[in-house]
């Protein structure tokens, strides 16, 4: 079996984030990145289906970015992938999924993949989307918030989270493109041993124009931090009147009842 597995870097949550005064980037030398959170759970499920099937499964490593992603993909060479992909984009803010698809449907079409793993979203953007389009084009079946998996041969058994506390078991066809859910496993640090390893080995290198010149669906026009603000009302009048006009701020206003 042949799994892909994206790898995606995200602005760490501590990093303070300053915007340019056109709103068109953000100063990277004042952010720390780090690999994406669901990202991290499906690299581990990837790595926990080799276990179980063998040394004949392969695992590929793929990322799309600048210079920098190659950090992360030799920390998933070193958690055990057997070879990585770096898709070089210099564009400041590829914020569309179509687009993003595109590309890595292009490096992947002639992969023969029967897997392709990716997380359920990423902890920046948040839109959830580029596993499934990346199977459409890619002709795979696909399935989203998975919280198991039981790989056959020809087919995989998958749990599959609905809301409330409620799942489903699903079995699919392979080749398929699963999103994979945080929490769905415990993801390995890299040994000593792998992380050496991880240094001496190559990782192919392809351009994103060379592989895909359409044009995105969305763009992303500004960026910006929010501003907060702090509003004090008085409630005056009898207890019955104020909790009157308490509820009806809770319902209204702030809407949590």
């Amino acid at each position: 079996m042949r799994i892909a597995v994206l790898q995606k870097q995200v602005p760490d949550r501590e990093s303070p984030l300053r915007v340019s005064d056109d709103g068109r980037h953000f100063d990277e030398q004042q952010v720390s990145f780090k690999l994406n959170e669901s990202d991290a759970y499906a690299i581990e499920e990837a790595l926990q289906i080799k276990d179980r099937l063998g040394a004949e499964t392969e695992i590929i490593a793929l990322g799309l970015g600048p210079e920098r992603i190659e950090k992360t993909l030799r920390e998933a060479l070193a958690r055990g992938a057997d070879r990585a992909i770096r898709v070089l984009d210099d564009r400041e803010l590829a914020t569309d999924p179509y687009a993003v698809a595109n590309v890595f449907a292009a490096v992947l079409k002639d992969q023969a993949c029967d897997l392709v793993l990716s997380g359920l979203q990423s902890d920046d953007l948040g839109m959830g989307q580029t596993g499934i389009l990346l199977g459409e084009l890619l002709g795979m079946a696909t399935a989203s918030l998975v919280i198991a998996t039981e790989p056959g041969t020809t087919s995989i058994r998958l749990k599959h989270e609905l809301e409330g506390g409620w799942y489903q078991w699903l079995t699919i066809p392979l080749p398929a493109s699963l999103s994979i859910q945080t929490g769905i496993n415990q993801p390995r640090y890299p040994t000593i041993k792998g992380i050496m390893g991880a240094k001496r080995k190559q990782i192919e290198v392809l351009n994103a124009s060379a592989l895909w010149s359409g044009e995105p669906l969305q763009t992303c026009q500004r960026l910006y931090v929010p501003q907060k603000t702090k509003h004090t009302e008085m409630i005056e009048g009898t207890s019955d009147q104020a909790a009157a006009q308490l509820v009806e701020i809770l319902k209204t206003g702030i809407k949590v009842l």
